[in-house]
């Protein structure tokens, strides 16, 4: 099973080669680097789906907190 986690961008670091565009996610205060060659309409402020260090789509802000609030419930059991 493959689980994908929303994230909200924070930075982006425009490389010459869009493959290798990246940005700073930030997921509940937890930062990684992630690519964002799939989204290239991606911009900071954005939640976007990360699967294995690659955003694969955008999601509005209010699908995003739906999901991380069901992570939080899920922690508390």
């Amino acid at each position: 099973m493959c689980l994908a986690i929303p994230g909200q961008i924070i930075s982006i670091s425009d490389d010459a080669e869009p493959l290798m565009r990246s940005g700073r996610v930030s997921f509940g205060g937890v930062v990684k680097t992630v690519n964002l060659a799939y989204v290239p309409e991606a911009q900071v402020g954005d939640y976007a789906i990360i699967h294995v260090g690659f955003a694969l789509s955008i999601i509005d802000e209010d699908e995003a907190q739906e999901t991380l609030d069901y992570f939080k419930q899920i922690q508390e059991v």
